[in-house]
């Protein structure tokens, strides 16, 4: 292990929570390298936590732990696990998809059921509604710091009963190609989508094309207008829309120095769709 310790949760800044993590952490081992990826995950939206790991995880070295907590159903008998990517990462999560973009797109090697018996935080065994502190965060820190090995975190999980979400995926259609409006670039409103970026080549678009764009809210066509295809924001003028591949190789679609989300009220998840389709010549 690296001592490299990464926190990803729901919590927020505005409140003890996170600092109560790493202070267990520390507690552990003063030689962690406590990092954070997020603390502003929309409360309680798994999907949005297992894609930020995925927007993450593989540029985090071999033995890095990722602690990762969206946890509506704290207390429960929902299980907590730790799941070793084929990179060699480790994510500390309750099984209750948050795997799933690592399962799909950067796959996993084993999964492993905390034995919270031996890897609890002591004197906490009565409290039921923070387990990012008592169970996931001393846990993470114990791998991370070398204090236990992975065997020694709980007994096997079989991989395929990692707890999967619904994706979208895309969907192609003769000179079309469909997807759903996944998640935004967030401080800039940018439209990412689960349209991967073979598909959409595959429909033959090239650099400076114009596409038409379609976005449906539940099944209501809310936007359509033909956007250029660039390979960055700068491809157009300031203030117009462009279709781009965005960091994790799937279509997005923004606003040069602009808010593309805000200017058109649009919003992500399932009732969201986006289709792209090449202008005839």
């Amino acid at each position: 292990m690296n001592n490299l310790l990464v926190f990803q949760s729901d919590f927020g800044l505005g409140d003890g929570a996170v600092s109560a993590m790493e202070g267990v952490s520390y507690g552990v081992s003063s030689n962690l390298i406590i990092r954070h990826l997020t603390h502003e995950i929309t409360p309680f939206n798994i999907f949005e936590a297992s894609y930020r790991l995925y927007q993450t995880i593989n540029y985090w070295p071999e033995g890095t732990v990722f602690v990762s907590i969206v946890d509506p159903g704290v207390g429960s008998n929902r299980m907590s696990v730790v799941a070793k990517t084929k990179a060699g990462q480790y994510i500390v999560t309750p099984n209750n998809g948050t795997l799933t973009h690592i399962k799909k797109f950067v796959g996993i090697e084993e999964v492993r059921q905390i034995d919270e018996s031996v890897n609890r935080l002591k004197g906490s065994s009565e409290s039921y509604t923070f387990h990012g502190r008592d169970v996931y965060a001393y846990t993470g820190a114990r791998l991370s710091s070398g204090t236990i090995t992975y065997e020694q975190v709980g007994p096997k999980v079989n991989v395929d009963d990692v707890v999967m979400l619904d994706l979208y995926g895309s969907h192609i259609d003769g000179d079309s190609v469909k997807g759903q409006i996944d998640i935004l670039d967030v401080r800039f409103g940018s439209l990412w989508t689960s349209v991967q970026i073979d598909d959409f080549k595959s429909l033959g678009i090239n650099y400076g094309d114009q596409v038409d764009v379609q976005i449906y809210n539940e099944n209501k066509c809310v936007y359509e207008a033909d956007i250029t295809y660039g390979h960055a924001f700068s491809d157009v003028k300031i203030g117009a829309p462009v279709v781009y591949m965005n960091s994790v190789n799937h279509m997005a679609v923004a606003i040069n120095q602009g808010n593309f989300a805000d200017a058109y009220r649009i919003g992500v998840g399932g009732s969201w769709l986006i289709s792209f389709t090449k202008k005839a010549a």
